[in-house]
Parts: structure tokens; C-alpha cells; sequence
């Protein structure tokens, strides 16, 4: 790393990928950092670096040996299990400062020499208690597979003999094809029959085993259950669906067009998808494509492309994390909320050039024979070229207004801002209340101000008539360039539409600036 490469790296302040410390004054509290990179995504430590001014405060020859042999020393004793680092010395003009990289660790959790798990949070780190977090590391190292897990109590009578019919005329096609069996006449035949079918005496239960949806212990697994599932929730209730068509462009709007019930959306995977799709059928428009007065319409955000971005939530949700997806529709844009960050160190710019690295393993393997994906990666690269104005938001890197620390997000705007009530439907009073609000502000209800403005606040706002830099911001301020100030007075504002942001594309990017928003 050269000098400029490190003055850049310093003027973008700390964040979940760099901490910043003067020296190495608590051996402790420097392996708990270490700790904290290693179970999140990795990150830099740079020592002679002052965390609150940011000034440099660079080493002596003398202190450059010390802080090398004390790093890796920490990295070895204080870190559980231990992790390798790459310690470097930076020349500046005043003499050096030492920067230790810290790779994701591939033996998650790791913690410190009390016991105690840390992972980053922004510019922080915080302890982990939660059972369903610490899953979800050992999913991300592979020691651990959610969907291979036992489901208690559950038994093959729980799951749906027409679906698995479903899944067996897909998964061997060739073999009932050479029998004449087919999806109409599949109804006449038992399971066991049909098992019959592919393996020469066997039963559904012992091909299920070899499928590896039976455990060799008897019990049948995660992956059996949301796939083949009668009533999927009674075992794993909150693997579902909640689907909303609001009145505005806001998640804590009061009003909505449609609401789907518990039970419409509950079931197994195949039956989630196809209410989710009916949902969107029913409530997003069609816009005429022919010229012919009758020709069939097709939906303002392309079918194929919902097909992709439903499928995905579905098949590589996180198991681990107790929430249901969440798919909203608003005036303005689409929302489809799947629980769980990108696995395995995954990027967006990863997965729109077509890497493919699914979470659940056993599960994506096999609910291609009920679901439309081809499994080779190439959904989203196909989803996007049917609709390039897809936003992807990945977990708390690129949090917005509605979206949660530790979850992907695609966002799509919609063809048009004025409401779907105003086409061949009759408007409530509610709604034309809405729509008129709108038309007014010619915004969204999302950019709206919500509420009034502090004084710093105002004055940020009026700062920032001209383009400015955060650390512009926080020298007019006096305050540090921290992230919690940052989201305070940065962020915060950004949200509520004061602010926005000079390069949206870029949210990191070292020539971003925040101007006034008119």
C-alpha cells in the first residue's frame, strides 16, 4: 500500500472493513477486533492512526517491531482458534504505520480468550448470544447444514404425496416416460408404485432415503419438509411469505390495496411460489406492448424477471434467521425482502456477473425439480436483462429506509408513480387522499420529511446547497468523521429526503458527495 493509498483509506473514516487504532495499548481489546473481522467478512487494523481525529501518529523503528511481533502474537494467543494475518509497514513522510489484514475466517465462530464471540457492527463490534447467528457462521464455513437438519416428530404421512409425485416425474423423467406415466395420469398411481418406478422394489420411503430426504436416523429433514410439506408451517412456521400492496410508497403507511392472509401463503415451497406470483399478478399493471386495442398485456416489471428474484428469496433465504420473506408493493416500487446477507463472502457485483454459491446446498440441488431455475447462475444475469433498473442491497453495507441489518433486498421501481387505482378501478377516499398528497409533492412518500429538523440538522442541510464530503460535514459540525455520526447526520437526513448522494450507484465511493436535495 502506498502513502496515498493510505491517506485515501483514512479519509473514508472507519467502517466495518478498517479500525483504525494510535497504538497497541490493549492486547485484549485488539484481539477481540481480530476476532470480530475473522467472523465477519475480514478487514484491516491499522496502527498509528488516531480512531476520533484521524490524524497520523506514525511509529518509530523500534515500535514497528514491537506492534509486528504483538500483532501476530495476539493473532495466535488471543483469537480462538487462532488466525493467520498479513502484517505490512507503510512509509509516509513522518515514518511508517503498520496495517494487519484479517481474512474472513473459514472456522467460524471464533472467540476471544474468554469465551466471548464478537462480529463487527459498522464502524463497532458487538457480542453474539444468538443460537440462529452462530448457525448461521457455521452454515457459511460448511460445518453446518440447515437444511439437512432433522425436523422432530415430523413423519413421511406430513408430507404431500402430489407434489412429491411433482418432484419424481421431473427428477426421472426418462423413466416414466418410457412407462407412459405422465402428470395426468400420475394421479392413479400410488407413491410406493411410482417408487417402484425408479428403483425395482423399493418403497417411498426407502427412495426418499436414498434421496437423502430421510435421515439415516428415520427422521426426515428440513430440506423433505419444505419442499414436500402438507402444512409446512405447523413445523417450521416461519418459513413464509408476507405479502403487502400499500397505499403510498411507505413501509409504515396505514392503508393497503392488498393484504394476503396467513393461510393463503403458507404451505411448501412450490405453493408459496405460486401465490406469490399471483400476488403480483393482481396487483402490479399491464401495459399494452402491441398496437392492437386487444392484445394481452404484460405486467409493468417483467414476469420472467419476478420469477428469478421470488425463486431466489425462496431457495437461498437463510434457515437460520427466524423472520419470514417480506414482499411489498408500493406507488412507486417493488420490494422483495429475503432473511439473510449473501453467504460464502458473496458481493452483488459476484452475483450480477453470474457467481453462483448457493447457501443451502442440499436444498438447491433439489427444488429445481419443482421451481423454474436452472440452478448454473445465470438467474440474475437473466432477470436483469429483462429489467436493468433492479436495485440489489446487501445486509448493513448498504442499509436503506425498510431494509433490516441482515437481509437482501431487491428493490424495482415501477413503470409509473401515479397509483394503480387510477386505472379501471374506482379509488377509496383514502386513496385519493394519497394520490393527491402525491401529485402535490411530485415525490414519493419515502422522500418526504417526516418531521422537523434540528437545528444541526438545518444547518447541514443549508450546508450542503453546495456538494460536500462527509468529512466536510463533520469538520462544519466539529465532530469526528465516525460512522455513528455519519448516520446521524448523514444518513439519517438521506432518508428522509434532505439530503442525497452525489454518486447513488457507489455508496463507498472516495469521490462521494452529499448535496442538498431540491
Amino acid at each position: 500500500m502506498t502513502e496515498q493509498e493510505l491517506l485515501q483509506l483514512r479519509d473514508l473514516a472507519e467502517d466495518g472493513k478498517v479500525q483504525f487504532k494510535e497504538r497497541v495499548t490493549d492486547r485484549y481489546e485488539i484481539g477481540c477486533e481480530m476476532v470480530a473481522f475473522s467472523n465477519s467478512r475480514g478487514g484491516k487494523l491499522v496502527i498509528g492512526i488516531n480512531d476520533k481525529s484521524g490524524a497520523i501518529n506514525t511509529l518509530s523503528y523500534m515500535e514497528l517491531q514491537e506492534t509486528t511481533n504483538l500483532l501476530t502474537s495476539i493473532a495466535s494467543e488471543n483469537v480462538i482458534p487462532n488466525v493467520l494475518i498479513d502484517v505490512d509497514n507503510v512509509p509516509t513522510s513522518g515514518g511508517a504505520v503498520v496495517i494487519a489484514t484479517i481474512s474472513e475466517g473459514k472456522n467460524k465462530p471464533y472467540h476471544d480468550n474468554k469465551g466471548i464471540i464478537w462480529v463487527k457492527n459498522g464502524a463497532d463490534k458487538r457480542k453474539v448470544f444468538d443460537n440462529s447467528e452462530l448457525a448461521e457462521m457455521m452454515s457459511e464455513c460448511g460445518s453446518f447444514a440447515p437444511d439437512e437438519v432433522a425436523v422432530p416428530n415430523a413423519t413421511i404421512d406430513d408430507l404431500d404425496a402430489d407434489t412429491i409425485k411433482l418432484y419424481l416425474m421431473s427428477r426421472f423423467a426418462p423413466v416414466f416416460k418410457g412407462k407412459n406415466i405422465n402428470e395426468l395420469n400420475m394421479k392413479d398411481y400410488s407413491l410406493d408404485a411410482m417408487a417402484e418406478t425408479v428403483i425395482k422394489g423399493a418403497t417411498i420411503e426407502r427412495l426418499l432415503r436414498n434421496l437423502h430426504f430421510v435421515r439415516p436416523d428415520g427422521k426426515i429433514n428440513v430440506a423433505a419438509m419444505l419442499l414436500f410439506g402438507k402444512y409446512t408451517q405447523r413445523w417450521l412456521p416461519v418459513m413464509t411469505a408476507k405479502c403487502i400492496s400499500y397505499i403510498g410508497n411507505s413501509v409504515g403507511g396505514t392503508q393497503f390495496r392488498d393484504k394476503m392472509h396467513d393461510m393463503e401463503i403458507e404451505g411448501n415451497l412450490l405453493h408459496q411460489f405460486r401465490a406469490i406470483m399471483n400476488f403480483f399478478t393482481r396487483n402490479l399493471r399491464k401495459i399494452q406492448i402491441e398496437k392492437e386495442f386487444n392484445s394481452i398485456g404484460e405486467l409493468e416489471i417483467p414476469y420472467e424477471s419476478l420469477t428469478e428474484y421470488v425463486v431466489n428469496a425462496l431457495v437461498h433465504r437463510s434457515l437460520n434467521i427466524k423472520s419470514p420473506i417480506r414482499i411489498f408493493i408500493f406507488d412507486n416500487r417493488v420490494e422483495i425482502h429475503s432473511p439473510g446477507a449473501l453467504p460464502n463472502g458473496l458481493t452483488i457485483e459476484n452475483i450480477k456477473k453470474g457467481t453462483s454459491m448457493p447457501r443451502n446446498m442440499f436444498l438447491f440441488t433439489n427444488a429445481n425439480y419443482l421451481l423454474p431455475y436452472t440452478g448454473a447462475g445465470s438467474g440474475v444475469r437473466r432477470a436483469l436483462e429483462y429489467d436493468p433498473n433492479a436495485i440489489f442491497f446487501n445486509g448493513v453495507a448498504d442499509k436503506e429506509i425498510t431494509h433490516a441489518a441482515n437481509e437482501f433486498v431487491i428493490t424495482t421501481p415501477r413503470e409509473s408513480n401515479q397509483p394503480q387505482a387510477e386505472s379501471n378501478q374506482v379509488m377509496t377516499a383514502n386513496e385519493r387522499k394519497s394520490n393527491q398528497a402525491d401529485r402535490k409533492s411530485n415525490q414519493p412518500h419515502v422522500n418526504l420529511v417526516t418531521r422537523k429538523l434540528t437545528k444541526k440538522e438545518e444547518d447541514v442541510r443549508n450546508f450542503c446547497s453546495v456538494p460536500r464530503t462527509a468529512q466536510e460535514i463533520m469538520d462544519r459540525l466539529k465532530i469526528s468523521n465516525q460512522s455513528k455520526n455519519r448516520q446521524k447526520y448523514i444518513n439519517s437526513l438521506i432518508e428522509l429526503g434532505v439530503l442525497e448522494r452525489t454518486i447513488p450507484e457507489r455508496l463507498n465511493d472516495p469521490n462521494q458527495k452529499y448535496r442538498r436535495k431540491k
